[in-house]
């Protein structure tokens, strides 16, 4: 039963599942992580709707870049 558990509902091995308990290790579940330098979407959303800058151009922004950009919107208008 306790194989079924781990394998069927857990989706699991046992060497996963005693790492999480003890350690905090999360499984892979394949979810890819978000990069350190992300941009927060109310940042990208302010570009895109308020600057006017669209996706492709935000996506290729950094993080800094993004908020200069926003700044510079907010005092020069533009």
């Amino acid at each position: 039963m306790w194989s079924h558990i781990l394998r069927d509902q857990l989706q699991v091995d046992e060497a996963a599942f005693w790492a999480c308990v003890k350690d905090g290790v999360i499984p892979d579940r394949g979810v890819p992580e978000a990069p350190a330098e992300a941009l927060p979407a109310d940042l990208v959303h302010l570009l895109i709707s308020r600057v006017g800058l669209d996706e492709a151009e935000v996506a290729a922004m950094t993080k800094t870049d993004a908020i200069v950009r926003l700044e510079r919107y907010w005092t020069e208008g533009q």
